[in-house]
């Protein structure tokens, strides 16, 4: 089966590391982000995947120029404008001659959903499109998804408030799709899944809800992108465990709950909890950050305090004795 992957997005929440990086490329534990989704997507049957790009594409170009990730052939779809979520599935779709029953995945997503029980399901019910439910505390985010006890969804609500919500169970962005789904999608226009395509399905009793708890976390904010890191090191996400610290790192401060990239300095009395830091990065004496991302070749200055899910961008001095909290910088 090959699969879309939906790369295309800006990534605002992340910014100001994704200026002129798609959040795909960031590394998570070490590689980037795209490389875990198609390893997993290998491991599960996945035989060719298309990248479905909008901003940068170049990146991704340049990264694998020779159509393979993680020994998966690539091709890439680029995008001439926008076309939001549908759209993009159909022009992906379309530039790779896609005619039969496919996959398609956010690719700011990191799950162990078993694909092969959610392409199991969707033979057994006969649904013209499939769509993975997960659970969250707070549905606000996202589009939640009532279901009949055969799993046949009876609506689809892009997200509700909190108080209003029907059921906590949401779109977790992973999907089973008949070819025919493309000729319910306005060829070169934007087009929404989600507010409209997955609501006419569902208006002729043909969308279907696989329900899982398995592991699933969406990257695009600070806390997540960070908690994404920090569940890979416990094993969170089955398959994948690995050491946070990189070995060319040099570490003379305290270092907990972290990820710290290649190239890494960190001095004597500074002190890293609950972060990352990406290649490069340079944290002087008696530093302290919390719970945030620090950008490649950055420089945090002595005494300096960075806090409560801050985003330090790529290049960045940060100066001794600063202070940031739940705030952005990039200069």
């Amino acid at each position: 089966m090959r699969a879309v992957v939906l790369v295309g997005g800006f990534g605002t929440r992340l910014r100001p590391l994704t200026l002129n990086m798609p959040k795909q490329m960031l590394p998570i534990v070490g590689k980037p982000m795209i490389e875990h989704v198609v390893e997993n997507l290998a491991s599960h049957g996945i035989t060719e995947v298309v990248l479905s790009l909008g901003f940068a594409p170049d990146v991704f170009q340049s990264a694998y120029p020779e159509g393979h990730c993680n020994g998966v052939p690539i091709q890439y779809a680029i995008e001439p404008e926008p076309l939001d979520t549908a759209g993009a599935i159909r022009f992906a779709a379309d530039s790779a001659n896609i005619e039969e029953t496919f996959l398609v995945l956010n690719g700011d997503v990191l799950t162990d959903l078993d694909i092969q029980s959610l392409i199991s399901f969707h033979k057994e019910v006969g649904a013209e499109a499939s769509i993975h439910l997960t659970t969250v505390d707070d549905p606000s985010r996202y589009g939640v998804v009532p279901t009949d006890e055969r799993g046949q969804v009876l609506g689809f609500i892009e997200k509700p408030l909190a108080e209003d919500s029907p059921t906590n169970w949401i779109n977790a962005g992973t999907y089973i799709l008949e070819p025919s789904v493309l000729n319910r999608i306005t060829e070169g226009r934007r087009v929404s899944i989600e507010k409209e395509t997955f609501p006419s399905l569902a208006s002729d009793s043909a969308l279907f809800a696989f329900q899982s708890e398995s592991y699933w976390i969406d990257t695009g904010t600070p806390a997540t992108y960070i908690q994404a890191q920090l569940d890979l090191l416990e094993g969170g996400m089955r398959g994948f465990t690995d050491s946070g610290i990189d070995p060319t790192a040099v570490i003379s401060g305290a270092v907990e709950h972290s990820v710290v990239g290649a190239g890494v300095v960190i001095e004597e009395g500074a002190q890293v909890t609950g972060s990352v830091l990406l290649e490069g990065v340079r944290v002087e004496r008696d530093a302290i950050i919390s719970d945030s991302v620090i950008g490649f070749q950055s420089s945090i200055g002595q005494n300096a305090n960075i806090t409560s899910f801050s985003i330090v961008g790529h290049g960045v001095n940060v100066q001794q004795g600063e202070e940031i909290t739940e705030s952005t910088l990039a200069r």
